[in-house]
């Protein structure tokens, strides 16, 4: 069994779960090794699932607010109760000519800030059971919106060579974010209907599709250890703060370090001979760096 710090950047196959993946991994190390993903992609997504392993489980927090991009594809005509292909499609209407003026007009009235009701089939939970759980039960339970961001959603194709048109986007968003709802809820805008029927994440924070390497790929190499992204390499986005000895000893004792020009609450990384040694933040009042995570 091997002993790693740090992230992988995985291409997740279609048909598993972001935990089967998980599972998968667990088997090539010691039982006491703690793994984590950021950000659940469904069965039925591709792409981009990045995976904390040892110490890197606890920055985790640091950065799963961190905006995604996919590639969608949805049919235009039909719903599905799951609102993607997996589920059981109601065809609506088999005599649809897509008018792209009006798709991009309807596209429009989604970006910014919106409120999104989660779907039935989701992990969001309702009363100590998942949604999902209800679902497969045959029971409709009222949701709570939620407030996502949209910040790109840019169409890319539409194909009209099929039974029902096939239109492809490229959307940039929030954590939270269900791509399977804005699809439906698109579809019910422009009164055809709307079902996902493939979906790639591209890109979540800083780990991007063309630098993931393929789930089997990964399982079956002799030294995972190369695959292996540092504990920092999604922290890129906080200012770094390089620690003299003493501080280097404070820091690790859990104290603060004077310093100045960061801003109130600022999160700061902390190096010690170029070695992450902490995460902490600027107390302003007090002109100290306070360790919240410490690492050595």
């Amino acid at each position: 069994m091997i002993k790693l710090q740090g992230f992988f950047n995985i291409y997740k196959p279609p048909g598993l779960t972001s935990f089967d993946v998980i599972r998968q991994l667990k088997k090539r190390f010691s039982r006491k090794s703690k793994i984590g993903h950021l950000g659940t992609l469904d069965p039925m997504a591709t792409g981009v699932l990045p995976v904390a392993v040892g110490n890197a489980t606890r920055v985790i927090e640091y950065v799963a607010d961190s905006n995604k991009a996919y590639i969608a594809a949805f049919i235009l005509g039909a719903v599905s109760d799951t609102q993607d292909a997996w589920g059981n499609i109601t065809v609506l209407n088999d005599n649809i000519i897509c008018n792209e003026a009006e798709l991009r007009q309807v596209m429009e009235q989604f970006k910014g800030s919106i409120e999104q009701i989660p779907p039935m089939y989701s992990a969001v939970h309702h009363n100590g059971q998942r949604l999902y759980e209800l679902a497969r039960q045959g029971v409709e339970v009222e949701r709570t919106p939620r407030m996502i961001t949209i910040e790109v959603i840019e169409l890319l194709d539409i194909d009209q060579s099929g039974k029902f048109p096939r239109v492809t986007i490229k959307v940039t968003c929030s954590k939270g974010t269900y791509i399977r709802t804005l699809v439906h809820d698109i579809g019910a805008r422009m009164g055809t209907g709307a079902y996902l029927t493939s979906l790639v994440r591209v890109r979540t924070g800083d780990f991007c599709l063309d630098e993931a390497v393929p789930l089997q790929e990964l399982l079956a190499a002799e030294d995972m250890a190369k695959y292996l992204l540092p504990i920092d390499y999604p922290l890129r986005y906080m200012t770094a703060y390089e620690l003299e000895e003493e501080q280097s000893l404070n820091v690790k004792q859990g104290k603060g370090i004077k310093a100045e020009g960061f801003m109130h609450q600022q999160k700061v990384r902390l190096y010690f001979k170029q070695q992450l040694t902490a995460i902490a933040y600027y107390d302003l009042e007090m002109g100290v760096l306070r360790p919240e995570k410490v690492f050595i």
